[in-house]
């Protein structure tokens, strides 16, 4: 059995495009908490990722409008946070993604961002999806951790409709029960009979949505292990958010993977998406399989 082909995703500025032999990172921290942290991160990452042959896009959120609770922090806002975004796809010349929460922040985002992200919970929502298409940026639907895989189609679908079809999909985990989530690779799988690249995302999927008192909880101890699995069940990308110090990050600490363990992490993901790729080069007797 070998890895249904899907549509090649290019990225402005990234060496290599989504969907391609590639296996392509995006990381970075949840949310923009200073400039100087955002460059410290991209830098380490582009270098992590240069060593080990990888396209590398840096993201970050420049508003979480979704926090658990309205007294937690947000980040920079719409105006600094995409001043910095640029400062730091300018500076260090990385592909940079953030998140839209309305459609009147897609028209200054794509000014300034090379990927528009959708966030799980709004990746229904008609007009958020319909902007983004029309701005000509590539976009990333995250799929809800409400929806079965089937129905991410017709998120595509609003996209594409705008006559851009530079869209791929983040798994992130699905509602299992009250403060956890679950990741059924199957969903990998089904989500690329679309046609479109598949991202996993590594660290969302181990979070507790609001089993922190207020605040997501995570369980870090299994990122690299459901990030191997999806590299084994043939997703095209990992996403993953990181920090020096998580026990500090003002969003998400307790599932982000300490900036210093990454290349370790990768290192391993390298090797298993060499290996799948080689494996899948063998025909099955049965293609049905």
């Amino acid at each position: 059995m070998r890895l249904r082909p899907v549509l090649e995703v290019a990225v402005p500025g990234l060496s290599a495009p989504i969907g391609g032999e590639k296996l392509v990172v995006i990381a970075g921290p949840c949310t923009l908490e200073a400039l100087d942290l955002g460059l410290e991160i991209a830098g380490h990452m582009k270098a992590v990722c240069g060593r080990l042959g990888l396209p590398y896009i840096f993201k970050a959120s420049f508003d979480k409008a979704n926090r658990t609770s309205g007294r937690s922090p947000r980040g920079p806002g719409l105006e600094t946070g995409l001043a910095w975004m640029a400062e730091i796809r300018a500076r260090l010349q990385v592909p940079v993604l953030a998140d839209v929460h309305e459609t009147w922040q897609v028209e200054p985002a794509a000014a300034v961002v090379d990927v528009l992200q959708i966030p799980a919970f709004l990746c229904r929502q008609t007009d958020l999806l319909v902007a983004a298409g029309r701005s000509g940026r590539v976009v990333n639907i995250k799929k809800g951790q409400f929806l079965a895989p089937d129905d991410v189609a017709y998120a595509i679908q609003k996209v594409a409709d705008t006559g851009n079809r530079a869209v791929f999909v983040t798994e992130r985990g699905t509602v299992f029960g009250y403060h956890d989530l679950v990741v059924d690779l199957r969903g990998l799988v089904l989500l690329r009979d679309f046609g479109h690249p598949v991202i996993f995302d590594a660290t969302h999927s181990v979070q507790r949505p609001g089993a922190a008192g207020g605040a997501s909880g995570g369980q870090r101890r299994f990122v690299a292990a459901l990030a191997r699995a999806a590299l084994a069940a043939g997703c095209d990308g990992l996403f993953i958010e990181t920090h020096p110090n998580p026990a500090a990050a003002v969003s998400d600490g307790p599932n982000m993977v300490p900036l210093a363990q990454m290349q370790a992490l990768l290192e391993q993901c390298v090797a298993i998406r060499a290996a799948v790729l080689e494996a899948c080069d063998v025909p099955l007797e049965s293609e049905e399989l």
